[in-house]
């Protein structure tokens, strides 16, 4: 059971992916959707203007902004998902 765990941990390890920028900074995904860590000024950066967005609510601040083809959620001011919509 411990060998199946490490083994899983190094596969995980092997297939993550740095997708930030060589300053440190977020980059887009190659799907073409803002990826977690994103800040709002990034996102507003690099994507178009999105269609309709929401006011923060909860503890912490949750908000989302609706793109075309997906919604990017925010905590704060950074993203925490995006999602395609279907």
């Amino acid at each position: 059971m411990i060998l199946l765990a490490l083994t899983m941990g190094s596969l995980d390890a092997a297939n993550a992916q740095d997708l930030g920028g060589p300053d440190g900074s977020s980059t887009f995904h190659q799907s073409g959707k803002p990826t977690r860590g994103m800040t709002t000024d990034s996102v507003r950066a690099n994507f178009e203007r999105p269609r309709s967005t929401s006011n923060a609510v909860g503890a912490p601040p949750i908000s989302r902004w609706q793109y075309a083809g997906f919604v990017v959620f925010f905590e704060y001011d950074q993203v925490i998902h995006s999602v395609t919509k279907r």
